[in-house]
């Protein structure tokens, strides 16, 4: 390959848990926590419909891998030929070996080629697509496997309405490839450290014993005000850096908290809500997974096409945010 190296999406995946659990039947799971709520709760504070929960034996590397098979598939390769493997996850199999070493060995992909974590919560898929961008075009992998996964039902208070009703588990996945076309045109990436206790999940292992709390805890109204806010800088700071005017782009495709968040962040950017690709509904907020999986969608119902100019937000604890800007 001659002249400047770019970062090509050429091929796309996603899996969600046979499991899929209604609005009503959580409901009714509540209940025996002696928690109450109703249908029309959750639909008017996040528009959300049912969520899917991963099996007692699934984990979150099991997830990630039927996704990287079919983004594989979808890219007409093979796993040997991977030599970069980015997993985006808060919710890891085991405290280490990280779960894209995992999915290396369950895939049977190259030995020796990187394999590793992005710990970024809600932001981590653009953490880790950024990522395997600059390695690309540093010559240091060719072919990547960038995946969001996560198993968010295990960290969930099943006491607490104002969380436990907003999570599903899922995974997507993208192959990325070095190509001599633009694709991936500009990333941008951000925290500030010092919002760390507006969503997070304190609770860590010392000396075999679970100290601080396991489950997640957000402040709802600060998450949504700094979501909306940061969501709409990055956007236009990643179309800045990419020469691009905004209303040129086909595609918005946010993370996927909650559909009052979407529309907000829609409207501020001056797009039509048919150009935001929303499956909150359907799947809920599965963190790291959410963005990959509504790509994933949306390109095999036809929405995205090739030449479409997507782009990518990311918003989670951390406080974390980032967006990537490409044309498919």
């Amino acid at each position: 390959m001659s002249g400047a190296i770019y970062t090509k999406i050429t091929g796309t995946g996603s899996y969600l848990p046979a499991r899929c659990e209604s609005n009503a039947q959580l409901m009714t799971r509540l209940a025996t926590h002696g928690v109450e709520t109703s249908d029309e709760w959750i639909q008017t504070r996040t528009g959300i419909l049912q969520r899917h929960i991963a099996a007692d034996t699934e984990k979150t590397s099991d997830l990630a891998l039927v996704a990287a098979q079919r983004a594989l598939l979808a890219a007409g390769l093979n796993a040997s030929q991977i030599d970069l493997i980015i997993v985006a996850t808060s919710t890891p199999d085991v405290v280490f070996p990280s779960v894209a070493c995992y999915v290396q060995q369950k895939l049977g992909s190259q030995t020796g080629g990187a394999a590793f974590d992005v710990q970024a919560v809600c932001s981590g898929f653009v953490y880790g697509l950024a990522t395997a961008d600059a390695l690309i075009k540093q010559g240091i992998a060719s072919k990547a496997l960038v995946i969001g996964a996560e198993t968010f039902s295990r960290i969930m208070n099943w006491n607490d309405r104002t969380t436990c009703v907003l999570f599903g588990d899922g995974a997507g996945a993208v192959v990325l490839e070095a190509s001599d076309e633009p694709g991936i045109l500009a990333c941008r990436l951000h925290a500030d450290g010092g919002l760390n206790h507006i969503l997070n999940t304190p609770g860590q292992v010392v000396n075999g014993v679970v100290e601080g709390s396991p489950y997640l805890y957000m402040d709802g109204q600060a998450v949504f005000k700094k979501a909306v806010t940061v969501l709409t800088e990055v956007a236009h700071e990643v179309s800045e850096a990419a020469d691009f005017d905004l209303a040129d782009l086909d595609w918005l495709i946010p993370h996927q908290a909650n559909t009052r968040i979407l529309a907000a962040v829609g409207k501020r950017l001056g797009l039509r809500d048919e150009q935001t690709i929303v499956t909150v509904p359907q799947h809920a907020n599965t963190s790291a997974a959410s963005v990959p999986l509504a790509l994933d969608v949306a390109v095999r119902d036809g929405r995205i096409k090739p030449g479409h100019h997507v782009m990518f937000q990311g918003v989670g604890g951390g406080f974390t945010w980032g967006a990537a800007l490409l044309k498919m």
